[in-house]
């Protein structure tokens, strides 16, 4: 390998890091409001409510996953990439409350870099894939100057587990299982900024799988509705889901976990981009109280946790059971309530 090949950062070599790359939700929703798709009655989950994977029904009692998502790299350890763009790919199933049965890689790469690299990055997800129960049965690659990878992963679940981002119910508890903060963090490791600690815990939390959470969440009856946190941010996926079910989602600010270091480093303005194309089409439907940095709830969130809407009764219980198992911070960060004038009320 060549010295400038081995000087150059996988980081450097992209614009946008992550799931902070994707396409600003605003032009998505016009893209999308434009296309006539066809209705099929097997199709439980379509696009209508920008919910994680798609549900199609098999027969009486399967029903079939399918998701994909890719991203530019957002770590220059190559073998961390893969896990991570492996881990926030599965995620859109363990969602949908399903199990991770395929996967297919999918691979942008510059044609002139080091194989090595790419080897690195194959690795790291069928690694990852392989932990997850599920296999890799192949791919798809193009040359391209910016390094990406993610994966086509198809899940199986029954109606009994199936979960969907409309159903959150009034009175209902909110979880995250998993700190916010990563967009932050991952500019900050692309400017050479970033702490250590905040470091550490970021590639921690998105190298995480949502498996274990997902489990947890097959024992409680009370849960309700489901979404993962990923690159249109906690208060951009929590107002999907509002508007999916038609309520108001309220968030407690001080009881959200946060990544060490995220919030001052949002307070000097170290920032991705596609924070402010969240807080573009977001912040509408949002009221936040006067003094807390909207930043922070708007960050685009790679391999984040699972937003889980939960009756009272069950909340407990879930909470206890997601604290034996994860190994990332969880917690109850609001609830549901009828709906108000705003999708989202940040307090």
């Amino acid at each position: 390998m060549s010295d400038n090949k081995q000087k150059r950062r996988l980081t450097e070599m992209v614009r946008n890091c992550g799931c902070a790359a994707k396409l600003a939700p605003g032009i998505l929703a016009d893209v999308l409001s434009g296309l006539d798709v066809p209705r099929n009655d097997n199709v439980i989950v379509g696009i209508e409510n920008s919910d994680d994977a798609g549900a199609y029904r098999l027969d009486d009692g399967r029903i079939l996953l399918q998701t994909l998502d890719f991203f530019p790299a957002n770590n220059d350890d190559p073998y961390t990439f893969g896990q991570i763009a492996a881990a926030n790919a599965l995620s859109d199933i363990y969602a949908m409350g399903g199990t991770p049965v395929t996967a297919l890689n999918i691979v942008c790469f510059p044609g002139s870099a080091d194989i090595s690299i790419l080897r690195e990055i194959l690795r790291g997800g069928a690694d990852k894939v392989r932990e997850s129960g599920a296999v890799v049965m192949g791919g798809h690659t193009v040359e391209d100057p910016e390094p990406k990878y993610g994966l086509s992963v198809t899940g199986i679940t029954d109606a009994e587990h199936l979960l969907a981002n409309r159903n959150a119910a009034e009175g209902d508890v909110l979880i995250l299982t998993k700190p916010i903060g990563t967009g932050i963090i991952v500019s900050a490791l692309k400017g050479g900024i970033a702490g250590e600690g905040s470091a550490k815990e970021a590639v921690g939390s998105m190298t995480s799988l949502n498996k274990a959470a997902c489990e947890a969440m097959g024992k409680f009856r009370g849960v309700h509705g489901c979404t993962d946190v990923t690159g249109f941010s906690l208060g951009g996926h929590a107002i999907e889901m509002a508007k999916a079910s038609s309520l108001t989602i309220e968030i407690e600010s001080g009881s959200v976990p946060v990544i060490e270091g995220a919030a001052e480093l949002a307070e000097e303005g170290i920032v991705p981009q596609g924070t402010y194309r969240n807080k573009d089409f977001f912040g509408p439907d949002s009221r936040f109280a006067a003094d807390f940095n909207e930043d922070l709830i708007f960050d685009p969130q790679t391999s984040g946790g699972l937003l889980i809407s939960v009756s009272e009764e069950d909340a407990d219980g879930l909470m206890r059971e997601l604290k034996a198992e994860l190994s990332t911070r969880c917690g109850i960060i609001g609830r549901v309530t009828a709906k108000s004038d705003k999708y989202l009320i940040v307090k």
